[in-house]
């Protein structure tokens, strides 16, 4: 009896699982599978008219310069990513969580950014850097600072710096969430219990917040590491890699050789190398996170 009882349940959850399995499956592993298989292909992307290269296509991956320098690009968004986002989303979290009057106001303005849309904000972003009747510019002038006004999305210089700063003002606002979670299931009795102690808001952060937000913290700069290093709408919609590669990622380098220059080949064997690096950091990042926590 105990022994259907287990089977029934165990068919019951197989039952409301499966439709997730089956979407998981045919959108994430069975995807990755095809695209190391048509990486292994010259192939246009159109039609049947499929030839078999072997690893070609990665040969050709190695001695391109610029999916070298997509990957830099990509590094420098991942450190810009877990420096900036993630100590200004705890800044505004534990800003949230004060006693200050105002905070349902202030948690609707901060997480704005989140609710526009990615062309939406692209287009925002850009029209604030344009060279000619930009905010950004305009604001320089007014103060006397006319000899800083530039081109910023058309030099190679600013361009990627231009990016960032929008990267980092849009997805702020998530990880400020993630933290204001986190600092939720801290209890209140430990901060009553440091204030009775003699205990100053630095050594209650130090010593209380910052320990018991490791697991938060953890989960948002995995989150952060794998959004950056795939990331493309944004830096696509802005700059489109632009100018002269100065911006480009791997991902808006593989949608180019892939669905511009129908290249599907060599496009997937770059999504294939975004997927192994992605996943060679991740794994030592968890790794490395893994042991110092044991």
């Amino acid at each position: 009896m105990i022994k259907k009882n287990k089977l029934r349940y165990l068919g019951t959850v197989f039952f409301f699982l499966a439709p997730a399995f089956f979407v998981y499956f045919l959108f994430n592993v069975y995807g990755v599978a095809m695209t190391f298989y048509y990486s292994t292909l010259k192939w246009t992307g159109i039609g049947t008219s499929m030839q078999p290269i072997g690893i070609q296509n990665f040969l050709r991956l190695l001695n391109d310069p610029m999916i070298w320098h997509s990957l830099k690009n990509n590094l420098i968004l991942v450190i810009v990513s877990i420096s900036v986002q993630l100590p200004l989303g705890l800044t505004l979290a534990l800003l949230l969580n004060s006693k200050i009057r105002g905070t349902k106001f202030l948690r609707t303005v901060y997480f704005m950014p989140m609710l526009l849309s990615t062309v939406a904000t692209g287009i925002l972003w850009s029209l604030f850097y344009d060279p000619n009747f930009g905010l950004l510019n305009f604001f320089l002038e007014r103060v006397g600072l006319a000899s800083l006004k530039s081109g910023w999305l058309g030099s190679e210089k600013t361009a990627m710096t231009a990016v960032l700063i929008t990267i980092c003002w849009q997805y702020t606002p998530l990880y400020m969430i993630l933290m204001k979670a986190g600092l939720t299931n801290i209890p209140e009795e430990l901060y009553e219990s440091a204030r009775i102690d003699g205990a100053t808001g630095g050594k209650s952060f130090w010593y209380i917040t910052l320990p018991l937000m490791a697991d938060t913290i953890k989960i948002s700069a995995v989150l952060s590491l794998v959004g950056s290093l795939k990331y493309f709408d944004l830096t696509y919609v802005m700059t489109g890699g632009g100018p002269n590669g100065a911006t480009e990622l791997m991902a808006t380098y593989m949608y180019k050789k892939g669905f511009v220059e129908f290249n599907m080949g060599y496009g997937s064997a770059i999504a294939a190398f975004m997927f192994l690096v992605a996943l060679l950091i991740t794994s030592i990042v968890q790794y490395s996170t893994r042991r110092r926590s044991s």
